[in-house]
């Protein structure tokens, strides 16, 4: 309630409502009510005024005499307070009615009268009995109350003033009661008013309903109102909340009407509302996680998740505040009345079918929708997008980040590499839309190219060297040398020195290139393609094992000559090629380390680089071939035997 300093209402029409009250009946009544309180005492109980004996008897009924006055005075004080109270509730009451009991009968009376002229003074109007009544004419001037007609039939109220032989009345007390008697009624039928807003005074606007009512701001909308300046001269419908003649004091509220009809609509439309069903809305406000859509008279949610199928950042990118739409019902909880809203769903979902759209391995345009550590998210179309993931942005072996290859809104071409729509889920990638540099390097360096690389990086089963950028191939520790055998592979190679090798495989599954360095110099190669197995060489005994003995046939060519392959072994005579003593060996059977012999190939593994010989089968052959040429040359002596061939072959000797 407002008082009669700070409300502004109160401050325009407190003042003259009330001048024909007196403040001295006021005074009195409130004055007699404490008083009469006052002034009442407690009863006094007999014992009380009993004499001060110094007798045990005395005592003890002086001392209840005491208590008793005490609870006595206790009850009555209380007494007088539940009065004094009373009689304030009571006074506010007759303060209520002052207005129309403070006066005499005769000037409370309202009279009918007719108006007979108007004068610089006022209207002057006929009350009967040949008497002429004056309305002064600062009721007109000083308010906005207009003249009434000439002739017209008015309602007045007598002064109790008489002024240059007029009887002064009133017709502004006259309108003012009539006024605050239709405002009492609509206050207690709660009655809906028409009013115009005539002014904005801080925390709400004021109306004008008869009197200047307050109108809160919070009690104008459902919503709050940003601007109430532009209300000014609206008509607006408005209800009374609080009335207090007395001060002049009215409170009125817009949102009690809208809230009454709000609950009406709801009421209506929960019993129609059903999962399923799509309803048409208006956009009411807009969050951070959706929008809230006012379906005539209760709201639904209207969730981020299920404004698009696509990727949307902010609610606002697809509904505005006040936008109207046609939304669906997804699920509805009457009791708490609570419904939940969706927008995409009355659209094809994109995923239905996108397997058939988007098989794997075909090649698509795409747009960039985001930009991540570990690669970018492409939009196919609304509603389907997928990663490409940063190993599959670029054919180079280097990592780089994603935002240096891509930016958002770009468009790119991907290729399908997985799709599940099950999961919603497509795995796309860049790389693969573009020639894969790796193979168009390898057709340049086909099988048996010989290359020349820096060495990249050296393990412990070989070295990588860099042939192109992003293409480098391996030579393992094998493919060093055909000689020596590598256990350390720093100690043949130096990160960044150049290697000469040839190209021996190139798996473009893994994409992986063989390279061998012995390979360069295939004297082994050469040597495969001079001799065939049968062949009689010559070989000269490099060392002796104790499986038999190595014989090289060339430069860095060595072949092996097993112990079975050296001379036939006789029961108790192995010729000294059993022995397991260590240490170098001197002979192997008739081989002696350094020596030539005749050796017969008979076996060649051109992949391994061995070669298996025989000296007994060479020696068996040479016999042949000595003893096939001896009788060719003795077939004039019918005598001749294979012992006289011998003979001749060690005189040769």
């Amino acid at each position: 309630m407002f008082s009669d300093h700070d409300n502004p209402v109160t401050a325009a029409a407190a003042a003259p409502a009330h001048e024909s009250q007196s403040p001295e009946p006021v005074k009195d009544a409130s004055a007699e009510v404490p008083q009469a309180a006052s002034q009442e005492t407690p009863h006094a109980s007999p014992e009380s005024a009993a004499p001060d004996a110094p007798t045990p008897e005395g005592a003890e009924v002086h001392a209840k005499a005491e208590a008793h006055a005490a609870q006595s005075a206790t009850d009555a004080e209380a007494a007088a307070a539940a009065e004094e109270a009373a009689s304030t509730e009571e006074m506010s009451k007759l303060l209520d009615q002052y207005d129309e009991q403070h006066e005499a009968p005769a000037n409370n009376e309202i009279l009918e009268v007719k108006v007979i002229a108007y004068t610089e003074h006022g209207v002057v109007v006929d009350i009967g009995q040949k008497t002429e009544g004056l309305i002064p004419a600062a009721e007109f001037s000083e308010t906005e109350i207009p003249r009434p007609d000439p002739n017209a039939t008015i309602e007045v109220q007598r002064t109790g003033e008489k002024k240059d032989g007029y009887v002064i009345v009133s017709y502004q007390k006259v309108l003012r009661r009539r006024t605050w008697e239709k405002l009492d009624e609509a206050f207690k039928n709660k009655t809906t008013l028409t009013g115009k807003v005539v002014d904005r005074i801080k925390g709400g606007v004021v109306v004008d309903v008869g009197v200047r009512a307050f109108l809160p701001g919070s009690q104008y909308d459902l919503r709050p109102t940003p601007n109430f300046d532009a209300l000014a001269g609206q008509d607006i419908q408005v209800r009374i909340t609080k009335l207090n003649r007395r001060r002049g004091n009215v409170v009125v509220s817009r949102r009690a009407i809208l809230e009454e009809e709000q609950h009406a609509k709801r009421g209506e439309l929960m019993e129609r509302l059903a999962e399923g069903q799509t309803v048409h809305g208006v956009v009411k406000n807009v969050t951070e996680y959706g929008a809230f859509v006012d379906l005539g008279g209760i709201d639904g949610l209207l969730h981020l998740t299920d404004l698009s199928w696509g990727r949307i950042k902010h609610p606002s990118d697809v509904v505005k505040p006040d936008q109207e739409l046609d939304v669906i019902i997804l699920k509805f909880d009457k009791e708490k009345q609570r419904v939940s809203l969706g927008l995409k769903q009355l659209s094809a979902d994109p995923w239905v079918g996108a397997a058939d759209k988007y098989p794997a391995g075909g090649k698509y345009k795409g747009k960039v929708l985001g930009v991540v550590d570990y690669g970018a998210f492409v939009e196919l179309e609304t509603g389907i997008e997928g990663l490409v993931h940063a190993t599959e942005m670029s054919w180079a072996k280097k990592s780089v980040n994603p935002s240096k290859i891509v930016k958002v809104g770009e468009e790119v071409d991907v290729v399908v590499l997985d799709i599940k729509p099950s999961d919603r889920r497509v795995s796309l990638g860049m790389k693969q839309a573009m020639p894969d540099p790796w193979l168009l390097t390898a057709d340049k360096y086909p099988v048996g190219t010989v290359v020349t690389g820096k060495v990249r990086n050296i393990v412990e089963f070989g070295a990588f060297i860099e042939i192109e950028d992003g293409f480098d191939g391996l030579v393992h520790v094998s493919d060093v040398s055909w000689t020596e055998r590598i256990k350390n592979p720093h100690e043949v190679f130096k990160k960044g020195e150049p290697v000469t090798a040839k190209v021996l495989r190139i798996d473009e599954d893994n994409r992986r290139v063989s390279l061998g360095m012995k390979q360069v110099n295939d004297i082994w190669g050469d040597w495969f393609k001079q001799h065939r197995v049968g062949e009689i060489v010559k070989g000269k005994v490099s060392r002796i094992a104790m499986f038999g003995a190595f014989v090289e046939l060339g430069e860095n060519i060595e072949g092996l000559c097993h112990n079975t392959e050296i001379a036939d072994r006789r029961r108790g005579d192995d010729g000294g090629m059993g022995r397991t003593t260590t240490g170098p060996l001197k002979s192997a059977g008739p081989l002696e380390p350094g020596k030539e012999y005749d050796f017969k190939i008979i076996k060649i593994s051109p992949e391994s680089r061995k070669i298996a010989l025989s000296y007994k089968a060479a020696v068996k052959q040479v016999e042949r071939q000595e003893i096939a040429q001896y009788r060719s040359q003795t077939k004039s002596s019918s005598t001749a035997t294979i012992g006289d061939a011998l003979k001749q072959k060690l005189n040769s000797r």
